[in-house]
């Protein structure tokens, strides 16, 4: 009967070691499918974000106007990630709460 407490005793550390193992690797694939899915959220972004600044600012300043266009993209993808950012933290700082 010694042998047979032993036996269980180690099959019960597996099993959590087991399930530890598991709910690590859905967090892991969870991370990493949510960083996938940003990261082609934010192509899809800067792709609309470029097209508008082809389209409506490149026009107003004249075609030659490359660094000015630029300088207005990168301003406002900026802004935008100052913005998106504090609006996350002020979030996850009201849950933690």
């Amino acid at each position: 009967m010694h042998v047979d407490k032993g036996l269980s005793k180690h099959e019960e550390e597996v099993k959590k070691e087991a399930t530890a193992i598991k709910k690590q690797f859905a967090d892991r694939t969870l991370k990493l499918l949510t960083s996938g899915f940003g990261l082609v959220s934010a192509l899809a972004w800067n792709e609309l974000i470029k097209e508008i600044v082809s389209q409506y600012i490149k026009p107003f300043f004249g075609e030659s106007s490359g660094i000015i266009s630029l300088t207005i993209y990168a301003i406002f993808i900026t802004a935008l990630a100052v913005f998106v950012t504090y609006q996350l933290s002020k979030l996850v700082e009201k849950e933690a709460d």
